[in-house]
């Protein structure tokens, strides 16, 4: 199984950034999808997640300024980032989760960084 982010870097206040995350090995319309970040000396929490049946949840932090989809047919899922903050600073991981007692997957992780 492999799970590899991309699409990360720098970017100032304000600016957009579009991280894509691909997804093999799996049968990947039966996994939830779920972005995640983890800032320096903080604990990885959630950022948005879409179920296999395309439910979709964001942290309170992101919503109005982050959209979440997939695509089944390319196995990817993506996290539009608008309205950029320098508190959205982090690595950002994506996950796959099948269902709540089955297997998980997390990629490396890619580098966001918001500064001026």
């Amino acid at each position: 199984v492999h799970v590899v982010e991309s699409g990360g870097g720098l970017v100032q206040p304000g600016g957009s950034l579009r991280l894509s995350c691909a997804a093999s090995g799996i049968i990947f319309s039966s996994y939830s999808m779920g972005w995640y970040r983890q800032a320096p000396g903080k604990q990885r929490e959630l950022v948005a997640v879409i179920t296999s049946g395309s439910i979709i949840n964001y942290a309170d932090s992101v919503k109005g300024r982050f959209t979440i989809s997939r695509d089944n047919a390319e196995n990817t899922v993506t996290l539009q980032m608008n309205s950029l903050e320098p508190e959205d600073t982090a690595v950002y991981y994506c996950n796959a989760q099948l269902g709540r007692r089955g297997p998980g997957y997390w990629g490396q992780g890619t580098q966001v960084t918001v500064s001026a």
